[in-house]
């Protein structure tokens, strides 16, 4: 037993060693010197400026300091280095916390792992990268969180849709892409979507076609209903006329023909009138059922058991265009073990005790005070002297 517990103890000893944290960043007051702000639309005046912000609720004024937006209509970019690694045979975690305290209209809260390569201060939407993730909101149209990921150099969205959060507070996004080719997604550490990167993405070609030499039979019937042809028009349909004369009109009194004219009664729908006639529909006797087209094995179907895999992850970076400012981003981990990015959420379940509290404290002030501010009007309204109470003092003075 002794021998038994040693070996345990050993082999979660090599568990723990085997965890790596590529990235890890809490934005301190030494942030700016690992990060660098790209200048790729200082040109036409669109490029935003960065600011390192709390915001209006947290938990702590500078522990929970994180990355701001501050420019209205503006495109934000900026991107971190860590050594570059493989996630081969390995679990990739990409996790962080965004906090829309502007309660955003319309802009984007994502983040990208990016290959290197690139000039990190023109880094912008067309700079290559791996992986896409996190919320997207505009109007009411678009609110849900973006998994992209980049296979033989293109972007592939996925087809499932994935919620996201679009209130004011923070929440913690987490993508876990797994070696089996299958990932899940979190919001605040409870699972919104999950499933296969091959029935969930269009990255592989669909495994069956067409096949392109069948052509569905010129006699094939597929018409379910036909019109019946023992039915017959009915004698006098058409002469039916669709308006007719409203029975229950007379002309005015005051009517002058010589001057208004003939008078004539205003026209009213028919309610006799049918509409065009149409010979009612049957069952078809030689409908054959829906054609359908035979399937063939794709000659181009490629299997691919790597499609999680990136060998050459080097960067994260945030690429934006915000209508309105205000969001903060904060906590961000890249590690291979889903566990230390748990043990880290804890910062940002910190966080967001804190600013709740401090919200809900604010909100109920608010509440108070409107309704303070309510019953003053009503008071002031009150005791409002009225057109009525002058009228009434000059009839006493009378």
């Amino acid at each position: 037993m002794k021998v038994l517990s040693l070996l345990v103890i050993a082999l979660g000893l090599v568990a723990v060693a085997s965890a790596t944290v590529h990235f890890k960043e809490t934005f301190d007051k030494d942030w700016e010197s690992r990060w660098v702000k790209s200048k790729h639309f200082e040109k036409d005046g669109t490029q935003g400026s960065w600011g390192w912000s709390a915001g209006k609720y947290y938990n702590d004024a500078e522990a929970d300091k994180g990355l701001q937006t501050t420019q209205d209509a503006k495109f934000y970019g900026i991107s971190a280095g860590f050594p570059e690694f493989s996630n081969k045979g390995k679990d990739l975690v990409l996790q962080y916390s965004v906090k829309h305290e502007q309660n955003i209209d319309c802009g984007g809260g994502y983040i990208k792992i990016a290959p290197g390569g690139f000039d990190q201060a023109d880094f912008h939407g067309d700079t290559p990268y791996n992986i896409m993730f996190g919320p997207d909101i505009c109007g009411s149209s678009t609110k849900k969180t973006h998994v992209i990921f980049t296979y033989k150099g293109k972007n592939h969205l996925i087809k499932k849709d994935v919620k996201c959060e679009s209130d004011e507070l923070t929440h913690l996004y987490t993508l876990i892409l797994h070696p089996d080719n299958t990932y899940e997604v979190q919001i605040d550490e409870k699972e919104v979507q999950k499933g296969s990167l091959k029935d969930d993405w269009d990255m592989l070609l669909p495994k069956e076609i067409k096949d392109p030499n069948a052509k569905k039979p010129s006699d094939w019937v597929d018409e379910k209903q036909i019109p019946d042809p023992t039915d017959k028009k009915p004698e006098g349909w058409d002469s039916i006329p669709k308006e007719i004369a409203d029975p229950e009109a007379k002309k005015p009194e005051d009517w002058d023909d010589e001057l208004d004219g003939e008078w004539e009664a205003p026209m009213i729908a028919n309610p006799d009138y049918k509409g065009e006639w149409k010979p009612k529909m049957i069952e078809n006797p030689a409908y054959k059922g829906e054609w359908v087209h035979p399937m063939v094995p794709n000659p181009d179907y490629v299997e691919d058991n790597n499609l999680y895999l990136y060998t050459n992850n080097k960067f994260v970076a945030f690429d934006l265009w915000q209508v309105k400012s205000g969001t903060i981003f904060d906590n961000i981990i890249v590690t291979d073990d889903v566990a230390e990015a748990k043990k880290f959420a804890e910062l940002t379940k910190k966080t967001q005790e804190g600013e709740k509290k401090m919200k809900d404290k604010a909100d109920e002030e608010k509440r108070k005070q409107d309704e303070e501010d309510r019953k003053k009007r009503e008071e002031e309204e009150k005791n409002k002297p009225h057109d009525h109470d002058h009228a009434d003092g000059e009839k006493d003075d009378l």
